[in-house]
């Protein structure tokens, strides 16, 4: 990583710092932070002071991408309406061993009873699990929060390249949206589409306030605009993060999630809060900008 000057980082000084603080604060204990709080008004003084500025990649090779926490309608029961389900992790299932392929899991039963909620369609609870969270808006009355639990051991393949390579859009123009309409148009195609990710994620209830973002990999909720999944082996979880992606403006983000699509040096994903408008949000960013990660001053 290059060291860099505060006054090399294009954006810094107009940045809202306190909300900043406040989303590393959230994670700051794991992060191993026992340094002083700020007055109100020097979270920026306060983060030059302790902390240091390098590069991840040179500029405008990091690649950003986001996500959100889909709000969708279910049912704690199937129906003609809700037949899609998210389930619960199975019981003895070894997480460090390969278990059943998605379309071994969806071809058999032997899921039954550990149906946690019931969706619309098949894709957006695929999608719901590409997300790692979901907000499920109950039919018979209240919500649901559904977070990451686990999954089964086999790489994540994406139906959005594999779109592309079929020759439905070009690359920069696979969105969340053009999949969807791709799976209206072509219902009986959908299962082979998504049997291409041999991935399947596993959900656990969550009991969070109304106001609370999904739990993140730190097990603490993210926090729109300012949460950053990261791969893991190349920042540590808990440290700032500033990211500049065209497109959005640029802010101080805290690397507090991961996931499976996010690997290697100067890889993002920004976390852009609950429900449609947020979706329709993160499946615009696609970008590739500057990243700088903030390391505690020895």
């Amino acid at each position: 990583m290059r060291p860099l000057d505060w006054a090399e980082i294009e954006g810094w000084e107009s940045d809202d710092h306190a909300a900043a603080w406040a989303a590393f604060c959230v994670t700051a204990g794991l992060f191993g932070w026992d340094g002083p709080d700020p007055a109100l008004g020097q979270e920026k003084a306060l983060f030059e002071q302790y902390f240091r500025p390098y590069e991840v990649v040179p500029a405008g090779r990091a690649h950003f991408t986001a996500y959100y926490e889909p709000e969708l309608p279910g049912s704690r029961y199937t129906s003609a309406r809700f037949h899609h389900p998210l389930y619960a992790m199975p019981e003895g299932m070894d997480a460090l061993q390969p278990w059943h392929s998605r379309s071994e899991i969806l071809a058999s039963d032997m899921m039954g009873g550990r149906e946690l909620v019931y969706l619309e369609s098949a894709i957006e609870a695929f999608l719901a699990q590409v997300q790692g969270s979901v907000r499920v808006r109950l039919d018979e009355g209240g919500t649901m929060r559904l977070g990451f639990a686990g999954k089964n051991g086999h790489p994540y393949r994406s139906i959005g390249a594999e779109l592309v390579r079929r020759g439905v859009a070009p690359a920069e123009e696979m969105t969340p949206q053009t999949i969807r309409h791709w799976c209206k148009q072509h219902p009986d195609q959908v299962p082979d589409l998504l049997n291409h990710n041999p991935s399947f994620v596993f959900f656990r209830v969550l009991d969070l306030p109304e106001e609370s973002g999904p739990i993140g990999a730190m097990g603490r909720p993210v926090t729109s605009g300012r949460s950053l999944a990261v791969d893991p082996e190349i920042v540590t979880l808990g440290s700032p993060v500033w990211v500049n992606c065209p497109g959005l403006p640029p802010r101080l983000t805290v690397a507090q999630d991961i996931g499976s699509a996010i690997r290697g040096a100067g890889r993002g994903d920004i976390f852009l809060g609950s429900g449609p408008e947020a979706g329709l949000a993160a499946g615009a960013v696609n970008a590739h900008g500057a990243m700088i990660v903030l390391r505690r001053v020895a």
